[in-house]
């Protein structure tokens, strides 16, 4: 690429930025640009105004760029100033840029010092300049000011955040040498999204106001925080020099004899001050653009043919023609049913590789999420065989009993079945919830059409709410079925005879010489060696020994 055609290269984004802006779709690609991060009074708009040899940015106490000022300078023989909300006019007084600037930013935050990340974009044309895009963005603040919110700090993080998380995107961290730079909140969030420095280029200013016998030269010489793009150091004008009007470019002389007279910046000299610095960064953006450029050019055509699509899908929908309305709404609704039949059967033409979702989660309420909420139930091994002691002598009344009367069992068993109620119920309001969230996902698809998508989503919600209750109640009734006759002649029921006969298959080796015979409750009364009366006691019966107890305690 000739030199010719990488000078053009800024402008070229310049236009995009310009286009992305008008259209409110700035942020749908990442332009490649450099954003201006640093704290308040760190120096930012003294830097930029050193660029363009003019003062043109607002000044003041407390927090003064409140919205980002998307800077863009352009080589030209003639000197003025355009803004893309007052296109066609030229400012050639920059005091009137000022005021424009502060008007505009007052229009959208109002004027007690709020803040809006909506960007002002201005155009710098000067002989003075080399093609560069900077996005000045708000300096970090601590309090808030004003009728600024409590949460101000965090608001600018965001805004900043916004920017700089972009690998499009260059940082250029700029932080006061007379403050330590292990403090610096510039570098500090450049380090966040740029652990490794590749995109950071550091600049240090007021190095004329370091205490005497101090300097920066490990930090310029990139040997303390090392950055791969470096530091470069400037001076700018002082608060005293700026209320006095001090020429920009008599400033720039004072700043140039300042790192030659400096005997710690002497051997840097020229590799400091802000016209090597605005070359530098010149060269690095138009150097980031060209890597970033194919890249940059494969997305955009790639969005390009996503509308391309998008308008075929909606090139018949014309509003005149009352028929044609009717077939597109057809066609919406039927392939929204496909869509939900799709994700509840499977076999869709986008699968989900990140959750379960649709037919596959309901499989997973039941197969997985039904059996653990049975499992789950509280079972109180001592409580149920109180339950059961009691549940025989209540059936017995005055008279004794040696076995366990079949009342009982299913006065037990009807009581441990109804506990299923509320694992079933549960199960129904997961589905219903996982059916409801489908229904919500095939209708991001009507998203261009809010009140399609509305009244889809409440009719098919609606309609499944209606069924929830009446599967409910089947359920309840398949449960109330179960309850009232219990089929003790089922070949799945198990009996003594069975679970003798299962016990001894699952512990052949260890229960074959000692097989249970009998087991169930036994009353013992007029036994001299029980003392207090007759007691009802559960017992085994094995080939070998009988064991009997008393709630969890073996006596035998």
């Amino acid at each position: 690429m000739g030199n010719r055609e990488m000078e053009e290269l800024i402008p070229l984004v310049n236009r995009l930025q310009d286009a992305f802006s008008a259209l409110g779709q700035s942020c749908l690609l990442e332009l490649p640009q450099i954003a201006v991060v640093g704290g308040q009074s760190a120096g930012k708009s003294s830097v930029l105004e050193n660029f363009v040899g003019r003062d043109f940015l607002p000044r003041g106490s407390g927090i003064v760029t409140r919205r980002p000022l998307v800077l863009q300078l352009v080589t030209s023989k003639a000197e003025y100033a355009e803004f893309l909300h007052c296109k066609g006019k030229k400012f050639t007084d920059f005091d009137e840029v000022r005021h424009e600037i502060e008007a505009e930013t007052d229009r959208v935050t109002g004027i007690n010092k709020g803040i809006s990340s909506i960007p002002i974009n201005l155009r710098v044309y000067s002989p003075h300049v080399l093609n560069l895009t900077l996005i000045d963005l708000p300096g970090i603040t601590k309090v808030p000011v004003g009728d600024q919110p409590p949460d101000i700090e965090y608001q600018i993080r965001e805004m900043i955040m916004q920017f700089i998380t972009r690998e499009n995107c260059l940082i250029l961290a700029v932080t006061p040498a007379n403050t330590d730079l292990a403090n610096s909140d510039a570098l500090k969030l450049a380090k966040e999204v740029d652990p490794q420095g590749l995109r950071t280029i550091g600049v240090i200013t007021k190095l004329d106001l370091m205490d005497e016998g101090t300097d920066a030269r490990d930090v310029l010489e990139n040997k303390l925080l090392p950055l791969r793009r470096g530091y470069v150091g400037v001076v700018n004008r002082s608060q005293k020099d700026i209320d006095g009007k001090k020429d920009i470019k008599a400033a720039m002389l004072a700043e140039r004899k300042f790192f030659l007279s400096h005997p710690g910046y002497r051997h840097l000299a020229d590799r400091m001050g802000t016209p090597h610095l605005q070359k530098v960064l010149n060269q690095q953006l138009t150097n980031h653009i060209r890597d970033t450029l194919p890249n940059f050019r494969n997305k955009l055509q790639g969005q390009l043919l996503s509308i391309e699509h998008e308008v075929e899908a909606y090139k018949n929908f014309k509003p005149e023609d009352p028929t044609r309305k009717t077939k597109a709404l057809l066609q919406m609704v039927q392939q929204f049913a496909v869509d939900f039949e799709k994700r509840i059967e499977g076999s869709g033409d986008q699968v989900d590789t990140l959750e379960l979702s649709g037919g596959a989660k309901i499989n997973r309420i039941f197969h997985e999420r039904f059996p653990f909420e049975i499992v789950k139930m509280e079972f109180n091994e001592k409580e149920l065989r109180r339950e059961i002691s009691y549940a025989i002598k209540n059936i017995h009344g005055i008279r004794t009993g040696l076995f366990t009367p079949d009342m009982a069992f299913e006065a037990i068993v009807k009581k441990q079945i109804v506990k299923l109620k509320g694992p079933s119920l549960k199960s129904v309001d997961l589905v219903i919830q996982e059916l409801i969230n489908t229904v919500k996902k095939c209708t991001k698809k009507l998203a261009n059409f809010p009140r399609l998508c509305e009244e889809t989503e409440r009719i098919v919600a609606n309609h499944i709410r209606e069924r929830e209750g009446k599967t409910k109640d089947q359920v309840l009734l398949l449960i109330d079925i179960q309850v009232s006759y219990i089929n003790t002649n089922h070949e799945d029921f198990i009996g003594f005879a069975n679970a003798q006969q299962r016990s001894s298959q699952v512990h052949k080796k260890t229960t074959i010489g000692n097989q249970v015979i009998r087991k169930g409750w036994l009353t013992i009364s007029n036994i001299g060696i029980m003392k207090g009366g007759s007691k009802g006691y559960w017992f085994v019966l094995t080939a070998e020994s009988l064991s009997w107890y008393k709630d969890d305690e073996n006596i035998s």
